[in-house]
């Protein structure tokens, strides 16, 4: 009865989420479109090719390394320029077609224009998600929290083979990542990163986030979150022949556009905040969500760990880490003790969001340092098995607007990620 509710409701959350988009798209174009319109100006074209001089003669570091205090001069008022230019503000939507294209117009204009005093964004499109409606879809329709009631690893894998779309994606990756390609190799981890990426871009999140978030009930722990882990075939997008360092498997990523862009997205969408009911600094669980499936795919691709508690960390440690230790350790913390992750994954599960909630008091984070923030633990009010949305409507279309605009002024205290080179 519940899954024929489901197939009735969700399509019309699918219209809404649609209409929604067009009604309140973003004014920004992508990089893509932004550098083309640069060029057919021949202004803004000939800052742009300056700029891109000085980036080329400065070996992609400051301007300032450019030779000659005409040059310098050159590169300032070209970049000063450029600011006015829809270059400046241009964003990259996650799955789009010229997705590598865009990310590096993307990070040639942030490192430049920007510079170092600006700290790293996601490059990513704010996405209109209607998930606050999927999250509650659960509870309503059951009259109870999903997570005691059934096996709801088996029941979203089920759930995926009756959808056309998510069927040939999960086929698409199961292929690859499930074919050796030598005694010595048990799969061809490029393809069955690239396609893994590809069913977490083009599968309904209702259906991609219901085997990757799904909860376990309580009497069958072991088996449904196995289940679960194995979502992503760890034996070949996730484990390797050896373990790497974390930071040595961060410096890694950031030398691949996609990557360095899903690991920006993620620390930017996924920060805890314990003063927020929440536990996210955003108080967005879908974003939290988005961004962190956005990693699988990648060298960076996280999974659970064989945990009775939800946890986290890409395949790595911080073995070998030297002086570097507490850098790494807050790297993999980020990960394995991330409050607001952590109660995202939970909210979904239970069919609950974070949507309309408001924090109990408005989150400042400026005058606040990595060392001075508390450990990442919710509020002693706050239930993350049960948050109470205070509010049961099916299509509630009033958000949290505060959170939105919360900026963390700490977001690169795992290490800058500029500077990256194409694979």
């Amino acid at each position: 009865m519940i899954f024929v509710t489901l197939y009735v409701v969700l399509p019309i959350l699918d219209v809404l989420y649609a209409r929604e988009n067009v009604l309140s798209g973003p004014n920004r174009l992508d990089c893509v479109k932004a550098s083309d319109q640069c060029m057919k100006e021949h202004g803004c074209s000939t800052k742009y090719r300056t700029m891109r001089q000085c980036v080329a003669g400065g070996k992609e570091k400051n301007f300032s390394m450019v030779a000659g205090l005409e040059a310098q001069d050159e590169c300032r008022s070209a970049m000063d320029a450029l600011k006015q230019s829809p270059l400046y503000n241009c964003r990259c939507k996650r799955g789009m077609k010229k997705e590598k294209n865009c990310l590096r117009i993307y990070w040639g204009i942030y490192q430049t224009l920007q510079g170092n005093d600006f700290l790293e964004d996601s490059p990513y499109e704010t996405m209109n998600s209607r998930l606050s409606d999927i999250f509650r879809l659960a509870p309503i329709i059951s009259g109870e929290p999903a997570v005691t009631r059934e096996n709801n690893c088996l029941n979203a894998a089920k759930a995926c083979n009756l959808n056309d779309t998510c069927k040939k994606y999960r086929s698409a990756y199961i292929s690859p990542c499930t074919s050796r390609v030598s005694t010595a190799e048990v799969c061809n981890k490029r393809k069955c990163h690239k396609a893994l990426r590809q069913f977490f871009d083009k599968v309904p999140p209702k259906h991609s986030y219901g085997m990757l978030f799904c909860s376990c009930p309580v009497g069958d722990q072991s088996a449904c979150s196995e289940r679960r882990r194995q979502t992503i075939v760890p034996v070949c997008s996730y484990e390797d022949k050896e373990k790497p360092n974390c930071l040595a498997l961060q410096a890694s990523c950031k030398t691949n556009y996609i990557c360095r862009s899903r690991l920006a997205d993620f620390f930017a969408n996924c920060q805890s905040e314990p003063r927020s009911v929440s536990g996210c600094l955003k108080d967005n669980y879908a974003d939290c969500l988005l961004s962190y499936s956005g990693l699988i795919g990648t060298v960076m691709t996280p999974n659970y760990l064989r945990f009775p508690k939800i946890s986290v960390v890409p395949y790595c440690d911080c073995s070998s880490s030297g002086n570097n230790q507490e850098e790494c350790d807050k790297f993999t913390e980020f990960f394995t003790d991330n409050t607001c992750l952590r109660n995202a994954i939970q909210a979904f599960g239970n069919g609950t969001d974070v949507g309309v909630w408001q924090p109990l008091s408005p989150v400042q984070t400026t005058t606040t340092t990595a060392k001075e923030r508390p450990s990442n633990s919710l509020d002693a009010t706050t239930n993350t098995n049960h948050p109470n949305t205070g509010d049961n409507t099916l299509f509630p279309f009033c958000g949290n607007l505060q959170g939105s605009e919360i900026k963390d002024k700490h977001l690169n205290r795992w290490g800058d990620l500029r500077g990256p080179t194409d694979r």
